[in-house]
């Protein structure tokens, strides 16, 4: 029995094949022919459980199939993007970060030393959030919080 690697994202479980199928199929209704490079790019972005930039997928995919060039990681993720099922995250001072668009709302802490991005989600603050909007005559249609944060130091 084949095992399918698969992530639970607050809850929910997905496949990597699912993922890959889902950006392939995006990519095809666009019009975009799938070559082994981007068939190789596609598995990586479905892969990944962090928050990629450009050059570090490109680097990935390399890996899988050497050949592959900067500028189609770079024109694929602005298709796949355009086509809703990946988003794209300018964090401060940061080159864009890219995480595929089916999981559950999220929002993220950045640690400004290292750069590492965390994912949370706090019913609390999506309650707060929501009451403030009221409280000025507003629904949320949507949101995004980043938290830029750095780890407590011990007490010497």
């Amino acid at each position: 029995m084949r095992h399918t690697p698969r992530w639970r994202k607050f809850g929910r479980m997905i496949s990597i094949e699912t993922r890959t199928q889902e950006l392939t199929g995006a990519l095809r209704r666009a019009g975009v022919r799938i070559t082994r490079q981007r068939a190789a790019l596609l598995a990586v972005v479905a892969a990944a459980k962090d928050h990629p930039d450009a050059v570090e997928l490109h680097r990935r995919a390399h890996e899988k199939v050497p050949g592959i060039s900067l500028s189609t990681v770079y024109r694929t993720l602005t298709e796949l993007e355009s086509q809703g099922v990946i988003h794209r995250h300018q964090f401060e001072g940061e080159a864009a970060r890219f995480e595929h668009a089916k999981t559950a709302h999220h929002d993220h802490m950045i640690d400004v030393d290292t750069g590492a991005v965390v994912e949370f989600h706090s019913e609390r603050i999506e309650k707060l959030q929501a009451e403030i909007a009221a409280a000025l005559g507003y629904d949320i249609v949507h949101h995004r919080l980043e938290l830029y944060v750095r780890r407590k130091r011990a007490a010497d």
